[in-house]
């Protein structure tokens, strides 16, 4: 597993750990591994999210996934899913965390690429998410910890 795989998973579970259903308030719960577009639903409604964790402070560009899924989505006429962004960075002895819900990202937000030829997984198409901070949101958690 990458780190990038590792931090996602350990970003998923620190929002199921975190943070409440924010549709009814009941506890969310992670989907298996390889779960199309979403990571987690609620255990008492239809609530379903991506997550997607970036060690950053909040940032108006964040890495999406790969573009073959969320395109056939797009091309379906189905809406991409709810995003909960989970922030984590440091900064002057502290450590910061916000968690975001974003309940609706329209397509204009979904950047593509693909990867270059020499790359690890070679020529594979991806999105980025952009122009996040002209998006509303909610925060659904924050936190600041001193560091010893």
């Amino acid at each position: 597993m990458s780190i990038t795989q590792e931090n996602g998973k350990i970003g998923e579970q620190e929002v199921v750990d975190l943070v409440l259903c924010p549709n009814c308030k009941k506890k969310l719960m992670l989907l298996p591994p390889n779960y199309p577009l979403c990571d987690i639903q609620c255990t008492g409604c239809q609530f379903r999210a991506q997550i997607k964790t970036a060690n950053s402070k909040p940032s108006a560009t964040v890495r999406g996934a790969g573009w073959d899924i969320m395109e056939k989505v797009l091309k379906a006429g189905i809406l991409p899913p709810l995003l909960i962004l989970n922030f984590k960075w440091r900064e002057k002895g502290c450590q910061f965390q916000e968690i975001r819900f974003y309940p609706f990202v329209p397509k204009s937000h979904l950047s593509k690429y693909t990867l270059s030829p020499h790359a690890r997984r070679a020529n594979y198409r991806m999105f980025n998410y952009v122009n996040m901070d002209k998006l509303p949101y909610m925060v659904l958690y924050k936190n600041r910890t001193e560091i010893a």
